[in-house]
């Protein structure tokens, strides 16, 4: 059975594979509408130990491999300022101090256009297996993913954002965001007795 330290492998400068990583806001069966520019996307938020210092090492030099390519690609030469250069990584504690699920976390959001579906797969007993439904992979089971960073300068904005290439679910855990209710609990005081299905 696979160990943290070995989900964690580098790929390239700005390409990595990183886990075992808790995942939210999962979107990776299908696309949906992104808040932030209306498109539809693939994404999924990636929650990261703290104590997980290897992954955390490899994602800043990942990062800092794509400002450097985003100097001469994007930004005209120029290192944008700090204040000015947005940051894929943030803080659990300090933005959600009261929140749980981002205790002891670092999380960012990787995303893929709808025409790049990135690849799902869940590791069981040993062997790679392509999700039955929809929802075999969810806002807070735990895998790892093949995600890339690069460089952006969009309508004045700077930074660097994160790609989403592949995502394994290694195991389950207690889902986020209150879970999916049965038809029973919704139905079941229409009916006299029994079950709504039965």
């Amino acid at each position: 059975m696979a160990t943290r330290s070995n989900y964690n492998k580098t790929i390239s400068a700005t390409t990595l594979r990183v886990g075992e990583v808790r995942f939210s806001y999962v979107y990776v069966m299908a696309p949906h509408k992104s808040a932030q520019d209306g498109k539809e996307k693939y994404s999924i938020q990636i929650l990261l130990p703290k104590d997980d210092r290897l992954a955390k090492a490899m994602i800043d030099s990942a990062v800092e491999a794509a400002v450097e390519n985003g100097i001469t690609s994007k930004w005209n030469g120029k290192r944008p300022v700090a204040a000015k250069l947005k940051l894929p990584v943030r803080d659990g504690d300090e933005e959600y101090p009261d929140d749980p699920t981002y205790h002891n976390m670092w999380f960012f959001n990787a995303t893929a256009n709808a025409d790049r579906r990135p690849g799902v797969c869940i590791l069981e007993m040993g062997e790679l297996v392509a999700p039955m439904e929809m929802d075999d992979i969810y806002s807070g089971c735990w895998g790892a993913a093949v995600i890339n960073f690069y460089p952006y300068s969009v309508s004045g904005n700077t930074g660097v954002a994160v790609g989403l290439n592949n995502v394994i679910k290694t195991r389950d855990d207690e889902r986020l965001g209150g879970g999916k209710r049965s038809v029973e609990t919704d139905f079941g005081d229409l009916v006299d007795g029994g079950s709504v299905l039965d």
